[in-house]
């Protein structure tokens, strides 16, 4: 597999593109929030750590080995940059990636998740070929499972207690979909990329 995206995609509302150093300003103001961090590896950001955080995203443009991964910063048609999309190749010889997403609080409940994440499936599994696509994330983190229902993707995994997160025991979703459930899903709308 080799993917590399050259030039950003466009929805009604939106624009996916490859991260600059101008957007570490717009990055610290919401990967700095605690509320963020809550639900995600990291704690909460510097901003010289979204500057560095920038810098890795500037690299992440080309799918062709394992845990590679393209990383678009989601702006609006304003130019407002309101989160970031992610896709991670996480097995070449099965094709199968993984999706996350990040996005400002002050953004959320307008659909701009849902249209970014439609997008980036259509990539996933229209441009990349990708067989299977999945997505995780905290069980008491609800806007983002219903954010994968909402995309179509089904529930595998509900893990309980099965590892300790920033001081606690977690439990995590899986949800996923495959290509042909994907393309059912898609079938008689026009192509999304």
């Amino acid at each position: 597999m080799d993917f590399h995206l050259h030039s950003p995609l466009e929805t009604e509302r939106l624009v996916l593109r490859h991260f600059s150093r101008r957007d570490a300003d717009a990055m610290f103001a919401y990967r700095g929030r605690e509320d963020v961090a809550q639900y995600l590896m990291d704690e909460a950001l510097t901003r010289e750590e979204c500057a560095l955080a920038i810098q890795q995203r500037i690299n992440h443009v080309h799918l062709d080995k394992v845990d590679s991964r393209l990383t678009l910063a989601v702006e609006t048609r304003d130019g407002t940059l309101v989160g970031e999309v992610c896709l991670i190749l996480r097995n070449v010889e099965a094709r199968q990636g993984e999706i996350g997403w990040i996005f400002h609080p002050d953004h959320q409940g307008k659909g701009y998740a849902s249209e970014a994440c439609r997008v980036l499936l259509a990539l996933a599994f229209q441009s990349a070929e990708l067989h299977r696509v999945f997505a995780r994330c905290d069980a008491a983190n609800t806007p983002s499972w219903r954010l994968m229902e909402r995309l179509g993707m089904r529930k595998e995994a509900h893990f309980i207690e099965h590892g300790l997160f920033k001081g606690r025991w977690d439990e995590e979703l899986y949800y996923a979909m495959l290509s042909h459930e994907w393309l059912a899903q898609n079938q008689g709308s026009k192509t999304l990329l």
